[in-house]
């Protein structure tokens, strides 16, 4: 069973369904709860960052049917809280410490099995 179900059939013009299609994107461009006027009457929704998409086309009976579908869930999705940029910064650091070998006073600081780059200078 559905929570709700929202239908509008009716006839449009050209530039009353273009209308109808851009005050959707303009409520999915600014995402959150958006407010999508279509016609006499007003929806509102809350719209998430990210949600599903279908594109159907359906051609007979002499008719062009074109259906745009979006999806997404009713509860907003929780994320896992992200680690501090100082706590990540503190741990990459020791770890680069010990990964990096001690550097020698010969000047070169390249061994024999280093490759060299194949650019020349001039």
């Amino acid at each position: 069973m559905k929570d709700l179900k929202f239908e509008q059939k009716r006839s449009l013009s050209r530039l009353e369904a273009a209308d109808q299609l851009t005050a959707l994107a303009a409520a999915l461009r600014e995402g959150g709860e958006a407010e999508l006027e279509l016609g006499p009457t007003t929806l509102s929704l809350r719209i998430p960052d990210d949600l599903r998409s279908e594109v159907e086309v359906e051609i007979g009976d002499g008719e062009i049917e074109l259906e745009i579908e979006f999806k997404w869930p009713t509860a907003p999705i929780r994320t896992a809280p992200s680690r501090t940029v100082a706590g990540t910064e503190k741990a990459a650091g020791r770890k680069n410490a010990a990964a990096k070998p001690a550097r020698s006073g010969t000047g070169t600081g390249r061994n024999k099995g280093t490759k060299r780059s194949a650019t020349k200078t001039p």
